[in-house]
């Protein structure tokens, strides 16, 4: 697990890296608001699970900025790639604060989620300049890669057939010592 970062300052949002994502994973940006996540929430005080999506292997979708899910996950998935999965802590006023959410959370409660962000996506009808932008940046590297891995194959099989050659001379020489008379009488 990784350290514990708070990230309000004040100790009301805590993240800890339970999985690290790839490092060229994506993350939430202005252009890919939209973020899919499985998750399960816990009581703190008690251990008590209130919500899940393992239970029906379902994901949560929601936009991020716009006040549809507490403070606490609009702050911390925005820190998070595709991929990663963290342990992110939330007292109550960056949760349900002073009402709870009856009857499954109590007021004053600290919650404690399991987030996985399973994608990030634009909005419906945006532009998706910079998506495009992005996935035309993943297919160079891919290129990149399918090229080096070319190259490498090459040098491999040129190895192989220097090896091959080297063999064949080896072989030669060989046979052409055995085809040289034997014993101790040279022929003057």
């Amino acid at each position: 697990m990784g350290d514990a970062i708070d990230l309000t300052g004040d100790g009301g949002v805590i993240k800890t890296i339970v999985m690290r994502a790839k490092a060229d994973a994506v993350a939430p940006t202005e252009n890919l608001p939209l973020v899919d996540v499985h998750y399960e929430g816990v009581l703190a005080e008690t251990g008590d699970v209130f919500d899940t999506t393992h239970e029906d292997n379902t994901v949560f979708s929601f936009e991020l900025g716009m006040g549809t899910v507490i403070k606490a996950w609009d702050i911390a998935l925005r820190t998070m790639k595709v991929g990663e999965v963290a342990k992110i802590t939330c007292k109550p006023d960056y949760a349900y604060g002073t009402a709870g959410s009856p009857p499954d959370i109590p007021p004053n409660a600290t919650l404690v989620f399991e987030v996985e962000l399973v994608a990030c996506r634009p909005r419906k009808g945006s532009s998706l300049g910079s998506v495009s932008d992005e996935r035309a940046r993943l297919e160079e590297l891919k290129k990149q890669r399918e090229m080096a891995a070319a190259v490498k194959d090459e040098e491999k099989k040129k190895r192989e057939e220097a090896k091959a050659a080297a063999a064949a001379r080896m072989q030669a020489k060989l046979e052409s010592k055995k085809g040289q008379g034997k014993g101790k009488g040279k022929a003057k």
